[in-house]
């Protein structure tokens, strides 16, 4: 199916002999004669045919795939074995539209492959295909072979097996056990034509033509319709990728609690964007929900209302200003400051030096305006030129707006890109040195990443120091459905050292006075369970607000099938012990398929 972004759809399957960075070459004896597909499949993830040309596969087209670059078709054969970790299905690569249907009854001669989708340096599994393939059509208009049924029977609860200490903790080696592990099962049917019915969605429809369902709807669900990710032993075994074999037009555009009636069939495919898929050639009928966004409750006059939003590389060419002014506005009851992430300067990705980002700020402070909130102040600090990451030309930074007409903010002059904040004792309170500042920016730690942006703000008389962060993302980190079990977090090394910085900066503070109001939020990038939430917390000095919900609600985040927490508010001391905080994580972006960005916003209302 032709999907909206050509060059992501190019990377799902390429032919072997395309890259041999993407290809994983078993050496073996040159030839190898007529053997079945469960043969060429055998029974680990790798086949034992690798490398070899094999002649005469025979096998009943499943689907085809006439888009992209990944053109070719599936094969299986009616006649399985009894070996219930053998496939009898495969794909055969074609690099040109296949002359082939569904239903042919053909024979393939060609060379046995092992695909690394995104290559090897990924991490990812490999995906057996048939490359550089003789074809020979002895029939049409057959039976296609029975659709395997995946449902919450037949998928193991236990996720995967851990990997061969001798092979680096890869697990393409290992037997499979289709009975005992997910992965595995789902790798014995790697090509083969499998249906689910009765689907939930868990990932709302993407802008590539893909949605997420699961076929286990009791496992881990969120009140909403998600699946929630609650532990890195809890990898969520019901999650498969939805594409199509269709047209783009006829895909369903689905939001989280959605349901796909009827029968969803097709051949089981693996690709770098999220592992096994179902690549469909009949979809279920799609039946709505209904599912509305969230608001959250206006503070009272007593309360102070802090947030978190990532607006997701906002720059004064985007169209969605009216829509984030709503959310704020509509959506989030008018928060007293707003801790904003991923604010682009003033011409987006144009990479010439520009970084102040004015334009860009109060273009969004005056949608606000005009959707009836206040009109904010705010305070950040531009960043140095093309040293803080994310999208190139961007300079996207964190933002402080503020409602002055129910906060003020304490300047302090002398912050600036480079300058370290750091804390002081003034008439017996903590203060900081420069307001706005940021944390030890010159620290490796913070190489190609954001900063921490530090503000004093009063509220009634009262001091409360906000830290707006916006941690490494997780690129580089293999995926869950990785060779490697379990998968490698290299991006978290680097957060530990950032949290282990802000966690520093609570404590001199707090360390400063015992009883202050400390607030560190943003855009965390990693879960409220993490080793990065745990090193944030420390011994106490702070601690993520988001815990003090149901753990069916703990969401701020859906990505692959699993909603999670990337967003946090964490809180000093003085702050929880109060117990008269209200924390909300206001669900209007992650769950649907119109998200304006793929965060949602938290808030944190308390009485300093």
């Amino acid at each position: 199916m032709p999907s909206k972004s050509s060059a992501r759809l190019a990377a799902l399957t390429v032919a072997a002999a395309c890259s041999a960075a993407t290809t994983l070459v078993l050496v073996s004896p040159a030839h190898a004669a007529a053997v079945r597909i469960h043969d060429v499949q055998g029974t680990t993830r790798t086949s034992p045919y690798a490398g070899q040309k094999v002649t005469d596969v025979a096998g009943i087209v499943t689907g085809v795939r006439t888009y992209g670059s990944s053109k070719g078709f599936w094969i299986q054969d009616p006649n399985p074995d009894d070996d219930p970790a053998t496939s009898e299905g495969v794909f055969v690569f074609t690099s040109s539209t296949p002359k082939v249907a569904v239903g042919d009854s053909v024979t393939v001669s060609g060379t046995v492959s092992e695909f690394v989708p995104g290559g090897t340096a990924s991490g990812n599994q490999s995906v057996t295909e048939i490359t550089k393939p003789t074809v020979t059509v002895l029939s049409s208009g057959n039976a296609v072979p029975a659709a395997t049924v995946i449902d919450a029977r037949s998928v193991p609860a236990a996720y995967a097996p851990a990997g061969d200490p001798a092979a680096n903790n890869s697990v393409n080696g290992l037997p499979l056990r289709p009975s005992t592990y997910a992965l595995d099962h789902y790798e014995s049917l790697e090509g083969m034509n499998v249906q689910v019915a009765d689907t939930r969605v868990v990932t709302a429809t993407d802008p590539y033509t893909e949605l997420w369902v699961t076929v286990k709807p009791r496992e881990n669900a969120s009140r909403r319709g998600g699946t929630v990710y609650g532990s890195y032993d809890a990898q969520n075994t019901g999650r498969l990728q939805i594409q199509s074999l269709g047209a783009t037009a006829e895909f369903p555009v689905a939001n989280v609690g959605d349901v796909l009636e009827g029968t969803t069939a097709g051949p089981l495919d693996y690709n770098q964007f999220g592992g096994y898929t179902l690549v469909a050639n009949q979809l279920g009928t799609l039946r709505s929900a209904g599912l509305e966004r969230e608001s959250t409750e206006k503070q009272k006059n007593g309360e102070l209302a802090v947030a978190t939003y990532n607006v997701e590389n906002l720059d004064p060419s985007d169209a969605t200003f009216e829509a984030h002014a709503s959310a704020i506005v509509n959506n989030l009851k008018s928060p007293d400051i707003v801790s904003l992430e991923e604010i682009q300067d003033n011409n987006g990705a144009t990479d010439d030096g520009t970084v102040a980002a004015d334009v860009t700020v109060n273009k969004l402070i005056d949608a606000i305006v005009a959707a009836g909130g206040p009109r904010y102040d705010w305070r950040s600090i531009d960043p140095t030129d093309d040293t803080d990451g994310g999208e190139p030309g961007g300079n996207i930074r964190q933002v402080f707006l503020f409602n002055p007409e129910r906060v003020s903010f304490t300047d302090r002059a002398g912050g600036d890109a480079t300058t370290a904040v750091g804390v002081q004792r003034l008439r017996g309170k903590a203060a900081l040195t420069v307001s706005p500042g940021r944390i030890d920016p010159a620290n490796t730690a913070w190489k190609s990443s954001r900063k921490p942006l530090v503000g004093e703000f009063v509220f009634r008389g009262r001091t409360v120091i906000v830290i707006a962060n916006h941690f490494n993302s997780k690129g580089g980190d293999q995926g869950l459905t990785a060779q490697y079990q379990p998968p490698v977090r290299s991006s978290e090394t680097q957060r530990h050292q950032q949290a282990t910085l802000v966690n520093a900066f609570v404590k001199d503070v707090l360390d400063t006075q015992k009883n202050a109001d400390v607030i560190a939020l943003g855009d965390i990038n990693d879960f409220e369970f993490s080793g990065t939430a745990q090193i944030l917390e420390g011994d106490g000095e702070l601690w993520s607000a988001i815990k003090s919900l149901p753990k069916s609600e703990r969401y701020t985040y859906d990505y692959q099938g699993n909603q999670q927490v990337l967003d946090q508010i964490l809180v000093s001391p003085s702050i929880r012990r109060g117990c008269d905080f209200e924390y909300d994580s206001v669900h209007i972006n992650s769950e649907f398929h119109d998200q304006i960005s793929d965060h949602d916003p938290q808030v944190l209302r308390f009485h300093p």
